[in-house]
Formats: C-alpha cells, structure tokens, sequence
C-alpha cells in the first residue's frame, strides 16, 4: 500500500496561468523565425514543431498534477476515509477524471492539425493552423477552470494535514467535547494544542509523539464527538470516527467525571456504548478526569450508578487521573502502552511470519543427571578475590580524592598542587608568565612597590602644600572693560537680529497706497514745484490727469471686454514692429499664413490620432509586444540589438 507525503505535491495553477506558461515556454523553447521564400517543408516542420511541443507540455504538466495527488484506492483505508470526510471522494475524482479527459482531447487536438499541418500549401495557411491548434488547446483548458482551483484547495489543505503513520504505535485519545483530551497530550508529548474551556476547540486531528521504552508512540488528539446517529455527525466529529475506525491503536476514552464540559455522566456512558463497535479489536482503556475537583470514592450513589455498567465490566480498565495536577498521568500512559505492546505481539504472533523466526530458535534446557539439587551460587575464587580487593582498600595508606570529599563535606577544597612532585617549597610558587618568549618577572623591580609609596608620600606633602593649587590673577581695569563692551555688543547684535527677523516677516503693506502715497508727501501741487525748479515748462498742465487711476471695474456704457482685448492686441501689435509674432515671422500674406495653419494641423492630427496619444505632448509608446517574446532568436549575425 503506497505511502504519501502530501506536503511534496506541486501547486496547481489557475488556467489563466495554466495557458500563459505553457504558451510562453513554446515561445522561449522552439525556433521563432520564419519567411514566405523557405521551402514548403521547412515551413510545416516549423509549424509542426510548435503544435507538438505545445501538447506535449500540456500532456506532461497535466499528468504530473493526477500522478502527484493520491489515489483513494492506492491509500491506506485511513487517510482514504479522511479524504471521503474533508473533500468529498466524488468530487475529488471527478476533478481529477475531467483533468485526464482534458489531457487526452490535447492529445486527439493536436494529433489531428498535425495531420492537416502536413498538406498545408502555404506559409498564410500553416501560421493559420498552428493559431487554431493552440488556440483550442487554450480553450480546452480554460473550461477546466474550477477543477483547477478545486484541486489547489485541496492540496492545500492536505499540506497542512499533520504526518499520520498508519502502521505505526498510536494511541488515540476521544471524548466528549472540553473533557480534557488536549491537556493530557499536551502533558505526555511535545504537541502543542490549543486549549480552552469552550467545546470544540480542537477542530482538526493533531499529532504528538512520545518516547516509552525506547520506542517512538504517536499521539492522536481528535475532536470532540456528540452523542447523535452517525449520519447527523458533521465533518469535526467524523474526522475522530475516521481514525477510530482505521487505525489500529489503543483507545482511551475519556470521561470528565466532575461534569464540568457540559455534559452528564449518563451521556458520556451513552456515547461510549454507541461507538463501541469502533473500539472492537483495540485495546481499551476508559479514563476519569478531573479527579482533582471530585473522585471516584467522593461521588454520590446516583453519579456512582452511571458508571456501573462500566465498572462490571471486567475487561474494561478505569484509570484517574488529572491533567492539571497531572497525578495519574504518567500512569495512564504508562498502562496504554503496556497494553498495546501485548496487543502487537499477539497480532504478530498469530501470523505465519512467526513461524519462520520460532523454527530458527533453539533454547537448550539441559537434562538432569542425577537427583542432586544444584542451586546458583558465587564461586569461590570469586568470593576471595572480592574479599581481597576489599582488604586493600582498608590496608591503602593514601586516601583519594573522593573519600576525601565525602569526609570533608562542604568544607572540601580542591587542591591541584599538593600533589606534584616538587620539593615543599616550591610546590605553590607563581607560575611564571611569559610574554613574547620571556619571563615578566625578570623585567619587574622587586623594590617597585616600595618606590611607589615614596612617590605617594611626597606627592602628598606637595598638595598639603599648597604647589598644584592655582595663582590668584586680579583682573585690570581694562579688562574689565572690554568684557562689559563685548557684552554690550552681543546684546545688540542680538536685538538687530531679531528686528531682522520682524522686518522679514512683514512683507506686506499694513496700509493702503494711498494713504501712504499721503503720508510720505506726494501731491500735484508738489509735482508741479519740483518740475519747475527743475526748469521744467509746467504751463498748461493744470487741466493733466495726475489722479488716481479709475477703478477696474467696468460700467455698462463701457465696451466689451473682448473687444477692448481685441483693440488692444491690434495697437501692441502695430507698436512693436520690430519684432513681429512668432507665428507671422516669415509670413507673407494671410492666405499663406491660414496654409502653414493647416499643414500643422494635420501633423499633430496624425500624431495624435494615428498613435492614440493625448496631444502632442504625450511621449507614452504602449509596448503591446514585448521584445523578449517577440523578437525571435538570435542568429548568427550581429548582436546589437540585444
């Protein structure tokens, strides 16, 4: 029966992408230039060639898909049955089948335009074809679109699947809903499961594994079940009777005997006894827990008769324990192990594999000879060189180390150099230390210290003294004073930094221009005297226009103002003869100036509307066939285009 690593399947694209990759690896893989002058059979090669290379793409990135996803015949009873629960058996092989199909109608599609490629007449007539061949290949496979994304749901959701060995040591754990099943696997392996006090927490099976005599055990968590007929049980529930039915493992029912998940002793023993065709052929073991909130001897008589049925059975092992105490955990464990080893030997012993490894044991049970009784017993040799050993232990003069240790408790010190073989004297002696081949000790004054401490001394005396302390200078007068200038001068170098400033931030006038034409003194009458001071002839100017300008405002005697601009542009236009408008420079007459009109207007029409641009400021080329996929491949000739 195959085993599967569902992790390792490859992800299914989406058709679209489906039809992008397969098209463009076409395009990267197989020639891509061709002209009209080649021979007709080069030209049906060339086309051939693609429609080929196009199926055969098709065919392989299809069969990869069916082969990598598991077949429910091939498959343990186990993972089949979870597959049936979780995705539906039919749906997922009708999935699977339609892929087949699809991989078997590219195959007639493209079988069939290679048939018609061979007659093709010319270059027009096989482009056509091999068009038509991909192109229905493309459209066979868009209609598989949602067997597509079905299946990459399901790969999906089967890579997050925890690793089961169905042929391995397990022990599944089941249960009412918040009994405690996730704590005690919590507690007896290295899983890590979400646990809190509301029903159906654990919604997916969960994996943990264990080490009892040196053997690797795997640890089943499963949902909760509700007491209810099979056919009204939803996909959580049927996730545990799945591997309740397929594996063969040791089952621990646990009971909450406290009561506290909702549920009455009267209904855990209902469901234990409507699930127990499940248990049939596994070791079984019925667990209270939550004895640390009431035991089995603290119950009442009327709880205490919900359980009679199981306690008369004999058969059937009731074990306490408590997850948050953890008093009996190890114990349950330790007897669910126990109970499916003997389960495995017999099951092994019952086959014809035994038989084989029996008949090559021999176990030589030797015939008595007489009637004499021989007891084991220690040979002598044995008993006094044992008593010898002991002896010279007593007789040793030197103790070691560790009876030393033992003797002197805490107190004890280890001592490396009493014991080397030196004379006394120099047994704790310094270890020199060396640096760059030489001793430092022969580098250091033996007097050095004593230097140091006549150092110190005068040092001392000199600041008793009073020689380190600083001179007592007394500013000048002068001094004095540039320091108050210096002050003066930062001061205000500061105020005319800050009026600065000020002045920056006003920029705007406060008052209005006339008002401050009037303040600051200007007026007709003052203009008049200064022109003729100046000696300029001031006579008849008495009725000039020196007023304010009048407002902007235009009245409804006024003309229009398109008509006014219009006047205006005329007279600027007849004042700068100089130099004349940029588009009347080298213009004869008007008629020629209405033809460059035109002709530029065409110009940027054709700009505009041919390349489907904004105006004639737009520079945006749309690449509609990118060069890597279009341009061919390289030839044998220059490489600049490239």
């Amino acid at each position: 029966m195959a085993q599967y690593n569902f992790k390792k399947i490859a992800v299914v694209p989406t058709s679209k992408d489906f039809v992008d990759i397969i098209l463009s690896k076409t395009q990267r893989k197989t020639p891509t230039v061709i002209h009209k002058n080649y021979k007709i059979s080069r030209i049906r090669a060339f086309y051939m060639r693609k429609v080929k290379y196009t199926q055969q793409n098709f065919h392989d990135r299809l069969s990869q898909i069916i082969q990598d996803f598991p077949k429910l015949d091939d498959i343990h009873p186990f993972y089949a049955d979870l597959m049936n629960v979780l995705y539906d058996k039919d749906h997922y092989k009708l999935a699977l089948g339609q892929l087949n199909t699809a991989r078997h109608l590219i195959d007639n599609v493209a079988k069939d335009y290679v048939r018609l490629l061979k007659f093709g007449d010319s270059l027009y007539r096989c482009k056509q074809l091999k068009r038509a061949a991909l192109g229905r290949m493309a459209t066979i496979m868009k209609r598989q679109a949602q067997n597509l994304q079905y299946l990459e749901q399901v790969r999906q959701h089967l890579a997050r699947l925890p690793s089961i060995d169905p042929y391995t040591r397990t022990i599944i754990i089941c249960g009412f809903p918040n009994v405690g099943k996730s704590s005690f696997i919590n507690k007896i392996t290295r899983a890590d499961v979400d646990v809190q006090p509301y029903a159906f927490t654990t919604k997916s099976l969960y994996v943990g594994h264990t080490d009892y005599r040196y053997l690797r055990w795997q640890v089943l968590d499963t949902p909760g079940i509700l007491d209810h007929p099979l056919e009204e049980r939803n996909t959580i529930e049927m996730q545990a009777v799945t591997a309740l039915a397929h594996l063969r493992a040791c089952v621990l029912y646990i009971i909450d005997i406290s009561e506290q998940c909702g549920h009455t002793l009267e209904e855990q023993v209902s469901l234990f006894e409507s699930i127990k065709p499940l248990f049939t052929n596994k070791p079984l073991l019925v667990v209270l827990n939550k004895v640390d909130i009431v035991t089995l001897d603290n119950l009442s008589p009327e709880r205490r008769k919900a359980l009679a049925s199981l306690e008369a059975n004999e058969s059937l092992k009731m074990l306490q324990m408590s997850t948050v105490t953890e008093e009996g955990v190890m114990e349950v464990k330790q007897e669910a192990c126990e109970k499916l080893l003997a389960y495995r030997v017999d099951l092994k012993l019952k086959t014809k594999k035994t038989d084989g490894i029996l008949n090559r044991l021999h176990v030589a049970v030797p015939s008595q000879r007489d009637r004499r009784t021989r007891p084991p017993c220690i040979p002598e040799s044995v008993l006094k060189r044992k008593q010898e050993s002991e002896m010279a232990v007593t007789t040793r003069k030197r103790k070691l180390e560790r009876e030393i240790e033992l003797e002197e408790g805490d107190d004890y010190v280890l001592d490396l150099k009493k014991n080397y073989d030196l004379p006394e004297e120099y047994k704790y002696d310094i270890i020199p230390e060396i640096w760059e081949g030489r001793n430092i000790a022969d580098y250091i004054d033996p007097e050095i210290f004593k230097k140091l401490e006549k150092l110190e001394e005068e040092e001392g005396l000199k600041m008793a003294a009073g020689v380190y302390d600083p001179p007592d200078v007394k500013e000048d007068i002068s001094l004095q004073e540039i320091r108050a200038l210096a002050k003066e001068i930062r001061d205000k170098k500061s105020i005319a930094k800050q009026e600065a400033r000020i002045r920056k931030a006003c920029t705007k006038p406060k008052l209005p221009r006339t008002s401050a034409a009037v303040e600051r003194g200007r007026s007709v009458t003052r203009l008049r005297k200064q022109m003729s001071e100046l000696g300029v002839d001031m006579s008849g100017t008495e009725e000039a226009h020196f007023t304010r300008t009048k407002s902007r405002s235009r009245s409804l005697s006024q003309p229009p103002l398109k008509k006014i601009r219009t006047e205006s542009l005329a007279r600027s236009r007849s004042r700068s003869v100089s130099k004349p408008p940029r588009d009347e420079m080298g213009v004869k007459d008007l008629p020629m100036k209405r033809k460059l009109q035109n002709i530029a207007h065409k110009a940027l029409k054709k700009q505009v509307v041919k390349h489907g641009r904004k105006g004639e400021a737009d520079r945006f080329i749309g690449t509609k066939m990118p060069k890597h996929l279009f341009a061919g491949k390289r030839g044998v000739g220059k490489t600049d285009r490239r």
